[in-house]
């Protein structure tokens, strides 16, 4: 079991709390990223692109002409794909394109996720993350005191994106990243791996740690009792 050091908002050590290995030290299998992100990006498709075939538009349906003799080509009706108008062939309709990808690819990517932040020194771990008030700009400067944020070599425009990771009740902390482009909040339960990857720095409030934990354990164990079920 892991120990990382704990700080509060001025980046001073007030502890260390004990990470559990099979969340923060998992193997990293970065090809569950793909199968999970592919997942979740499905999910948000609106799915409704839709378009009206010959039945569904407005038209008479008495045939234009005879079949024969008249040496013209065949037609059925004025709602035919052919004609302005007329209905599109094999049309887009409104469709479901979300799909889940079973629970021990889900766990697997979520703790691969979290060990590679832990493994790569990008996870910020604080006693408590509180704000004295609603505001963006006292939030960036609390992340730059606690190295979540810090510009590129030669370049000061270039800041990394921070995940802060926490409790919904936790109002000035949701409020005030809200308006942020770079960085984002999350409560524990809405932790997921497309977000993860999208940022450079995890930082997570003690209790979330646990509630983290808590939450994948949870997934990993259920994921062996259903093997063990399936072996019997």
């Amino acid at each position: 079991m892991a120990t990382i050091d704990v700080f509060n908002m001025k980046r001073e050590k007030v502890g260390s709390v004990d990470l559990a290995d099979e969340v923060f030290a998992a193997e990293v299998k970065e090809h569950l990223f793909y199968e999970v992100v592919k997942a979740q990006l499905a999910s948000r498709r609106q799915g409704t692109a839709a378009a009206k075939n010959r039945s569904a538009v407005f038209g008479s349906t008495k045939k234009l002409i005879k079949q024969k003799g008249t040496g013209g080509a065949r037609h059925g009706s004025v709602r035919a794909p052919i004609y302005v108008g007329g209905g599109k062939a094999h049309p887009p309709v409104p469709r479901d394109w979300s799909y889940r990808p079973p629970l021990q690819v889900r766990a697997g990517a979520l703790t691969s996720a979290l060990s590679k932040f832990a493994k790569e020194g990008r996870l910020v771990i604080v006693d408590r993350f509180e704000l004295a008030e609603i505001k963006t700009k006292g939030l960036v400067s609390a992340l730059g005191t606690l190295g979540a944020v810090k510009a590129a070599e030669g370049d000061k425009k270039a800041h990394k994106k921070a995940l802060v990771v926490d409790a919904t009740s936790n109002e000035n902390l949701r409020l005030s990243i809200r308006n942020s482009k770079d960085h984002q909040f999350l409560p524990p339960e809405g932790l997921n791996v497309y977000d993860l990857l999208r940022h450079d720095t995890l930082v997570l409030s003690k209790e979330a740690v646990k509630a983290v934990e808590a939450r994948c354990l949870r997934a990993k164990n259920k994921t062996a009792a259903t093997k063990d079920e399936a072996a019997e």
